[in-house]
């Protein structure tokens, strides 16, 4: 074979190969760039679904500072309503009031003070809570004391020593209670055997 035919012959493989490797090159390139898009994308939708949570975040508090936001205002003045009722309770109880012809009319003014606060807090969402001859619940109530009544089941609310409060759906302040209990049997006198003993009587 002559050289130039040989050198030629190199020449060919060399631009096959150079052709192979820049195609390779090429693939590898396509390859690496389809790989950055989907790695961008998947960033992109991550950041759009983490600003759709603090949007729905966002919307959520402001609604929630909308309904609640007179929440504190309103548990404070709530001792208003607890003093207007001692006052009226004092009044009537009073036996130095009670002769006084103008009593009635001192505590009618009272109590027209108090269905004005009562109207404007049933405006803003704030509800008593009814809890006389209902089943004892810790979500809505605070029991004070226990008491014994074999009339009803254990665990009913038969006292109302404070009225609690609702705002809409939250807890304004539980209604502090009284509940019934079971009359506790008085164990009988017994030995360590767990037989009666029997009251001797002396004979004279």
């Amino acid at each position: 074979m002559k050289k130039t035919e040989k050198n030629e012959e190199e020449k060919t493989l060399l631009n096959e190969n150079s052709a192979e490797n820049q195609k390779k090159a090429e693939s590898q390139k396509e390859e690496t760039l389809e790989e950055k898009l989907k790695i961008t994308q998947d960033k992109l939708l991550r950041t759009m679904a983490e600003m759709e949570n603090q949007r729905r975040r966002f919307e959520k508090e402001k609604e929630e500072a909308f309904q609640f936001g007179g929440f504190n205002f309103a548990r404070e003045s709530l001792l208003l309503l607890d003093n207007i009722d001692r006052a009226i309770l004092s009044f009537k109880n009073d036996e130095s009031l009670k002769i006084n012809k103008d009593l009635n009319k001192i505590i009618d003014g009272i109590e027209i003070v108090k269905k004005d606060i009562i109207s404007i807090f049933k405006k803003n969402g704030v509800e008593p809570i009814s809890c006389i001859n209902k089943k004892f619940d810790p979500n809505f109530h605070q029991a004070m004391l226990e008491i014994e009544d074999d009339t009803k089941e254990a665990g009913i609310v038969i006292q109302e020593i404070q009225k609690g409060y609702m705002m809409k759906e939250r807890l304004l302040r539980p209604s502090l209670v009284g509940v019934t209990k079971k009359k506790e049997e008085k164990p009988k006198n017994t030995t360590k055997d767990g037989k009666k003993t029997e009251k001797k009587v002396d004979k004279k």
